[in-house]
């Protein structure tokens, strides 16, 4: 059974979008999708630096946009979604492409509802100065009372030996320098802000207000939610958790845990592609990963899906 995931925010780099550019099709969809949000994707996705694309108010529309676009070169269609991928997810922003693949969302709602996202959590952030930091080793039993000492909060829980905390700098800086026991190395994350958390709430009622406009379909591919690893079947339900997951930890060890019991074999992970698939190999093992990097990933990947595409009528299934 094939996984579609989409990575969250940090996986960007400075030029990541350029060579898919040179696909057909490709920079009229981003130049059709930056006038629909106001934001120069095409130029964020190739020329701009790293700073550039670190504010919350760019990446968060960026990388859904990247995502949507490199999963369409191979399931150009919602139908071939339907037909070939057993279980979509996203982590965190992520969940917004997710949404769209899965068709609770078309692709223009999706990017004016993550437009809007970025720009509320981009201002929530400015309330406090605020980050993330990934801790890699280390058990959960012994991370967990040392983050809450410490005062931060477990952001994402991403299984395989990873959680990302997120508080105030101070409380990070603390954290550096007081390593819970068995962690290996706390690593500063690429956002600006303590995204998952209480940080965030200001955010979360801009995005009730963005929702109320919308009209989400039931999902016609498993949708998996990062507030507890649950499949979602109805449409109204999905956008729910979207909203409230702004403010709440993202538990991709429980989204990892739903793809076992379905009966994962492979995930394709969406431009930029490589966070996810990294913890996958560690927490499932034998499953197949393909991460989508550059156009020269495409052929890998049709390879995959038709190894381990979804017969027909059982990719849908929402049990």
């Amino acid at each position: 059974m094939l996984v579609l995931v989409a990575p969250g925010q940090g996986a960007q780099a400075p030029g990541f979008l350029t060579p898919w550019l040179d696909l057909p099709g490709v920079e009229d969809r981003l130049r059709e999708w930056s006038s629909v949000i106001d934001l120069d994707l095409v130029h964020y996705g190739t020329n701009a630096d790293a700073d550039e694309i670190r504010d919350t108010a760019v990446a968060q529309p960026l990388l859904v946009a990247a995502s949507l676009l490199s999963a369409r070169q191979l399931f150009p269609t919602g139908g071939d979604v339907a037909r070939l991928v057993g279980t979509t997810a996203g982590h965190s922003v992520g969940e917004l492409a997710a949404a769209a693949l899965s068709g609770v969302l078309t692709e223009e709602e999706a990017l004016r509802l993550v437009r809007r996202r970025g720009l509320a959590m981009a201002e929530a952030a400015k309330v406090t100065e605020t980050g993330m930091s990934a801790l890699l080793g280390g058990e959960a039993d012994v991370v967990l009372p040392h983050l809450e000492k410490l005062g931060l909060t477990p952001a994402n829980v991403n299984g395989a030996g990873q959680i990302v905390a997120a508080g105030t700098m101070e409380q990070l800086a603390a954290l550096a320098e007081d390593k819970p026991e068995g962690t290996r190395r706390v690593v500063p994350l690429k956002v600006a802000g303590a995204f998952h958390t209480e940080h965030m709430a200001p955010a979360v009622s801009v995005l009730e207000s963005a929702a109320a406009e919308l009209n989400p379909a039931d999902p016609h591919t498993r949708y998996v939610s990062n507030r507890d690893g649950a499949v979602v079947t109805g449409g109204a339900d999905v956008v729910r958790r979207l909203v409230g997951q702004v403010a709440n930890p993202v538990r991709w060890d429980l989204c990892m845990e739903t793809f076992k019991e379905l009966g994962v074999t492979a995930i394709i992970e969406a431009l930029p592609g490589g966070t996810l698939t990294g913890i996958a190999k560690r927490a499932l093992p034998g499953v197949r990963t393909l991460p989508l990097k550059t156009p020269a990933d495409l052929d890998a990947a049709r390879q995959l899906i038709a190894e381990h595409s979804a017969p027909s009528g059982d990719a849908s299934s929402a049990a």
